[in-house]
C-alpha cells in the first residue's frame, strides 16, 4: 500500500506563515478509506490541498469515521463520512477526473466552517443504488396486483411475504415506499404520473424471477413500464453527496454525481457559491439499470447568502426539485421578557437547523399579514434541543407579537443565477425559488414532470421562506413540461400559508417572464396566485399535438391570475388551439395591462 504525501509545499500569502499541506492519493487498496483517514490525520495547517490520482477509488464504510450529524432535509443521526472537512481556512479536491465509489450508508463529503472550498474534476457513484426498480411484466387490477421482474444491478430479498431492499451490510428499508412509474427506453417519469407510497399486503416468488406484489392502488402501470421505489420516508434521506455548511466562497466545477443516498448538494448557511460545469445525472453505462440519480433535490441551498451562480451544468432523473433555493420560518412557541423569545423549527427535517446566530437581522411576520415587518437583531442564540432554540433580540420585541407568527431570517438569502443548464428527465420541478435577493433565470432547456419554475413560500409544511420580489426569467427554453398527474403548470406561484394568515394578500412581487419558448402538449403556463408586479412578453408558445402526451388538464387556461396587482400580458405569440387563453379573478383584472 502507497501513499504519496507532499507537504508544506509553499506559504499562502495570508502574512501568518501557514503552509499549504499537500496529499496525494492513488487508487491503491480496495477500501480506500482508512488510507484517506491516515493521509487526513498528518494534516497540521488550516490549509490542505488533496490530489487524486486518474483512476477508480472504493470507499466502504467499515473505518469511516462515525459522527452524529445534524442535515437539513436528511434524516439526523450518527453518520459514516468518508471526506470529512472541517474548519479549514481553505480546502481543494483535484480530482483529475477520477471516479469514485462508494458502498452502503455513507456521507461522501461533508465540509463544515471552511472559508474556502474548491472541488473539481471528479465523479461519485454507488456500487449498489439504494432504490429498486423493476419491470412491470403483469397486472390485474381488478384482483389487486402487479407482477415484477427486478432489473439487474438491483438489491434485495424475500422474506416472510415482504420484498425489501437495498439489502446493503444489513440494511433495508421498512417497505417499498416512495414510488413512481418510468418509461424504460427514455428513462423519464411515464405522463400523468402519481406519486404514492407502496406497503403491499404481501408478496409472493412466481417462478423466473418474478414476484407478484398484492397491493390496491389508485393508478395502476401499464405493462412494459418500469417500476421505481426508494424506501420509507423516514430513511430514503441519509445524507448529500456533497454537504457544506457554515462555509463560504464555494467553487464546484465539472463533479458528476451518479447516485446519492439523498441529494446531490446541499448547501446550509454558506455563502458565495459557483457549481459550473457539473451534473447530477445517470452514468452513460447504467441506462440499461438505472432510473433514479439523487434520491432528493440535485442541489439544495437552505438559508444562504452572497452570490450563487449554476452555469453549464446538467441535472436529470433525480427523485426532487433541480434547485431548491429557500430560507427558513420559524414560530414563536413563547415569549419569554420583552427582549427574548423561544423559536420552533417546525418540520421533522428541519430538526437542529441552525436557524439564527449572533448579528443575524431577523423579520417579524405578525398574523395574519404575511408581509415582512419589523426587524430586530439577535444578539444572543441558547439553543434548547434540535426542535427549539432560544433567541435574545438587541431592541424590545414588537408588542403586537404573539405565539404562532413568523420569524424569517434577514440576513442570509442569497441573490441566485442559473444559465446555460439544463434541468429534466426528473421528478418534481426544475427551480423551487424563495428569496427576496435578485434572481435571474436565463438561456435554459426546461423539460420536467411537474412545473419548471415554482415559487412556493409556505408556513404551511416544510416551512420554507420567503416571498420573491426580484426576479428575471428570459431565453429559456421549456419542452413538454408539467406532465404529472397532479396539475401543475410551466410557471406556477402558489404560496402556502398556514391558516392563519390572509388567503388573499399578495405574496410575491416584481417577477418578470419575458423572450422565452414553450413547447408543451397542455395549457397551463403562467398559473399564479397573490402576485405584485408580473410581466409577461416575448414568449413564444407553441401547443403540440402528441399522441403519447396527451392533454391531462385540457379546460385549463394558458394564463390564470388569482389575487394579483400591476400585471402586464402582452406581445406573446401563440400557436395551437386553445379553449382559454386568459382567465383573471376581479382583483387582477383590475390592473391588467395588454
Amino acid at each position: 500500500m502507497r501513499v504519496l504525501l507532499a507537504c508544506l509545499l509553499f506559504c499562502f500569502c495570508t502574512g501568518k506563515g501557514f503552509a499549504l499541506e499537500v496529499l496525494e492519493l492513488e487508487p491503491v487498496a480496495d477500501d480506500m478509506t482508512p488510507v484517506l483517514r491516515k493521509a487526513l490525520a498528518t494534516v497540521t495547517g488550516p490549509h490542505v490541498r488533496i490530489v487524486l490520482k486518474p483512476g477508480r477509488y472504493q470507499f466502504l464504510p467499515d473505518y469511516a469515521e462515525s459522527s452524529y450529524r445534524v442535515i437539513t432535509n436528511h434524516g439526523n443521526g450518527v453518520k459514516k463520512g468518508i471526506f470529512t472537512l472541517q474548519g479549514f481556512d481553505s480546502v481543494e479536491i483535484e480530482g483529475n477526473g477520477a471516479e469514485l465509489i462508494f458502498h452502503g450508508q455513507v456521507a461522501p463529503f461533508q465540509f463544515y466552517r471552511n472559508n474556502k472550498v474548491t472541488v473539481r474534476n471528479l465523479s461519485i457513484d454507488w456500487d449498489i443504488p439504494f432504490t429498486f426498480t423493476a419491470e412491470v411484466v403483469g397486472v390485474d387490477s381488478r384482483q389487486g396486483w402487479v407482477d415484477l421482474k427486478p432489473l439487474p444491478g438491483n438489491s434485495y430479498k424475500l422474506v416472510g411475504g415482504e420484498l425489501t431492499f437495498p439489502n446493503v451490510d444489513g440494511f433495508n428499508y421498512q417497505y417499498l415506499g416512495s414510488t413512481l412509474y418510468f418509461y424504460p427506453d427514455k428513462k423519464r417519469v411515464v405522463h400523468g404520473a402519481w406519486d404514492f407510497k407502496s406497503k403491499p399486503s404481501r408478496v409472493e416468488k412466481r417462478g423466473k424471477g418474478v414476484f407478484r406484489l398484492h397491493e390496491k392502488l389508485k393508478h395502476y402501470p401499464e405493462v412494459g413500464m418500469w417500476w421505481n421505489s426508494k424506501g420509507d420516508r423516514h430513511n430514503d434521506r441519509y445524507a448529500p453527496a456533497f454537504q457544506v455548511r457554515n462555509s463560504s466562497n464555494i467553487l464546484i466545477d465539472g463533479v458528476k454525481v451518479h447516485h446519492a443516498l439523498g441529494m446531490g448538494f446541499l448547501f446550509e448557511r454558506s455563502k458565495d457559491i459557483q457549481i459550473l460545469n457539473s451534473a447530477v445525472v445517470l452514468k452513460d453505462e447504467q441506462h440499461g439499470t438505472r432510473v433514479v440519480s439523487s434520491t432528493a433535490d440535485a442541489t439544495h441551498f437552505a438559508n444562504c447568502g452572497g452570490n450563487i451562480l449554476i452555469e453549464n451544468s446538467r441535472f436529470e432523473n433525480m427523485l426532487d426539485d433541480g434547485v431548491n433555493v429557500h430560507g427558513t420560518y420559524v414560530t414563536v412557541n413563547k415569549l419569554t421578557d420583552k427582549h427574548t423569545l423561544i423559536a420552533e423549527l417546525m418540520h421533522f427535517e428541519q430538526q437542529g437547523f441552525e436557524f439564527a446566530a449572533a448579528g443575524d437581522e431577523v423579520w417579524f411576520i405578525h398574523q395574519p399579514d404575511i408581509a415582512r415587518q419589523t426587524m430586530n437583531r439577535v444578539i444572543a442564540v441558547n439553543p434548547i434541543n434540535e426542535q427549539f432554540v432560544e433567541l435574545r433580540f438587541e431592541q424590545p420585541l414588537p408588542a403586537n407579537l404573539k405565539v404562532g407568527d413568523l420569524l424569517e431570517n434577514k440576513t442570509w438569502n442569497p441573490a441566485f443565477t442559473l444559465r446555460n443548464s439544463e434541468i429534466g428527465d426528473h421528478r418534481a420541478r426544475s427551480i423551487v425559488l424563495k428569496t427576496p435577493e435578485p434572481i435571474l433565470v436565463e438561456g435554459n432547456r426546461f423539460y420536467s414532470m411537474m412545473s419548471c419554475i415554482f415559487l412556493r413560500g409556505e408556513s404551511f409544511y416544510w416551512y420554507e421562506s420567503g416571498a420573491v420580489e426580484d426576479v428575471t426569467i428570459r431565453n429559456n427554453r421549456f419542452e413538454h413540461c408539467a406532465y404529472s398527474g397532479k396539475e401543475h403548470a410551466v410557471v406556477y406561484i402558489t404560496p402556502r400559508l398556514g391558516r392563519g394568515f390572509d388567503a388573499t394578500q399578495a405574496f410575491d412581487s416584481n417577477i418578470r417572464f419575458i423572450d422565452n419558448d414553450i413547447l408543451t402538449f397542455d395549457n397551463r403556463v403562467v398559473w399564479a396566485d397573490r402576485v405584485d408586479g408580473m410581466t409577461v412578453t416575448g414568449n413564444r408558445i407553441v401547443k403540440v399535438s402528441d399522441t403519447n402526451r396527451p392533454p391531462l388538464h385540457p379546460n385549463a387556461p394558458v394564463f390564470e391570475f388569482t389575487n394579483s396587482h400591476r400585471l402586464t400580458i402582452k406581445d406573446n405569440d401563440y400557436q395551437g388551439q386553445v379553449v382559454t387563453l386568459l382567465q383573471l379573478d376581479e382583483t387582477s383584472q383590475a390592473s391588467l395591462q395588454h
